[in-house]
């Protein structure tokens, strides 16, 4: 089974995306259906998104 986790800045609404261990990936608001991607995959993400300024 996956625990899922969701971003501290997400607070406590729903409009937010989780991550699971494993690298399972799923929109909160539809929590049945989820993306597995791999190890190196997930952190090449990672890499882009923290490279980018925020808006």
């Amino acid at each position: 089974m996956t625990v899922w986790r969701k971003s501290s800045y997400s607070g406590d609404g729903d409009n937010c995306v989780e991550v699971g261990r494993g690298v399972g990936i799923r929109d909160s608001k539809a929590p049945t259906t989820h993306l597995q991607v791999s190890a190196d995959a997930w952190s090449a993400l990672l890499k882009l998104v923290v490279s980018r300024p925020r808006p």
